[in-house]
């Protein structure tokens, strides 16, 4: 069992579920951009949310952000020490820094010795972009066991200065180097391990990637907390991070919507309705699995395996309810019949 860790009000590791997080792309320093984004990730789920930290306004500027977000904040910190030490003293509830970019150990000091003091734990994050170049050497390029050997080296670093309070993730944008590396780490350590898949890319291509790659690393039973890494607006991190939880059942968290992938038979826009539903929808946090089908063949069947259902062709559809038809409604009916049935099932 992986040792628990305490961000804030979040626990990770141990016997916690798996938590989503991402990542701001405002200016830190820009406090109202920063808090606002922020505040449309809490809205959408996000558990855990970090910043940049390039310079001393940016440090500064946490103190201000967290009296008005409600989630835990975390620093990320690269070579500079003073900037985590700055980051700590505003309130932080954890750090991000790879050890080996910090600097002599009197810097690493500092920093493990401001976050004894104030409780926080620290992430060890290795990149397959900023391995040491020693490992480079041995390796010949960023390989699973370079990233494994590069985080475990780091690790040496905290522990020696009696700091346990760790977390761990070793990213590449190599989906099969990543699911190796930490197949390979989880048999060497027992702290938290924080999964994802670095610089996946835009949406379109970055969400088939990060959906392989972080699903079979927690289908192999590893992982404790996720980022989803993506081009574009971080609240479809959340989103997708989600659905990957969602998809090996490892959370029940808002709707689950499934629906036919249409064919000859079809008679209906199911895309459209599915579209639509998947939109309006997106503020429910309780589980309901919805299904959407276009047929008579397995149209019914899978609404009706479903919390709420429709199944239309020829102009009618059938809203389902646990299994149970409780109404028959005209086409142009369809969405808000549906919609209805979804909010007085959630109690909304």
């Amino acid at each position: 069992m992986q040792k628990e860790i305490t961000i804030g009000s979040v626990k990770i590791g141990g016997k916690n579920p798996i938590t989503v997080q991402s990542m701001t792309k405002t200016d830190t320093s820009d406090v109202s951009a920063t808090v606002n984004q922020i505040k449309e990730l809490e809205k959408a789920g996000c558990q855990i949310v970090r910043c940049a930290i390039k310079n001393e306004e940016d440090a500064l500027a946490i103190s201000k952000i967290m009296k008005q977000i409600s989630i835990p904040l975390v620093a990320d910190v690269h070579f500079n020490y003073k900037l985590a030490v700055i980051a700590v003293n505003e309130g932080a509830n954890k750090i991000r820094i790879n050890p080996g970019n910090i600097g002599g150990g009197e810097k690493i000091k500092a920093i493990v010795d401001v976050c004894k003091e104030a409780k926080i734990p620290i992430r060890v994050g290795v990149n397959s972009g900023s391995l040491e170049k020693d490992l480079l050497k041995k390796y010949g390029h960023p390989t699973a066991e370079a990233l494994v050997e590069s985080a475990l080296r780091n690790v040496k670093i905290l522990e020696k200065q009696n700091f346990k309070d760790i977390v761990i993730s070793i990213k590449a944008t190599s989906v099969p180097t990543t699911i190796k590396a930490y197949q390979l780490l989880s048999k060497k350590t027992k702290y938290p391990l924080h999964v994802g898949i670095t610089e996946s890319g835009i949406p379109k291509t970055g969400i088939i990637r990060s959906a392989v790659g972080i699903g079979s690393i927690l289908a192999d039973g590893i992982g404790d907390t996720i980022r989803v890494s993506l081009t574009g607006n971080p609240v479809e991190e959340v989103r997708v991070g989600f659905e990957i939880l969602k998809s090996l059942e490892l959370i029940q968290h808002g709707p689950t919507i499934i629906s036919c992938p249409t064919c000859g038979r079809c008679s209906i826009d199911v895309e459209k309705i599915a579209t639509v539903i998947e939109e309006k929808t997106r503020h429910i946090k309780s589980p309901i699995k919805i299904a959407i089908m276009g047929c008579e063949v397995n149209g019914p069947g899978e609404a009706a395996d479903s919390d709420v259902g429709l199944a239309g062709g020829h102009g009618i559809g059938l809203i389902f309810r646990s299994g149970e038809v409780v109404r028959k409604v005209s086409e142009d009916e369809m969405v808000d019949a549906l919609l209805d049935e979804i909010e007085s099932f959630v109690g909304l």
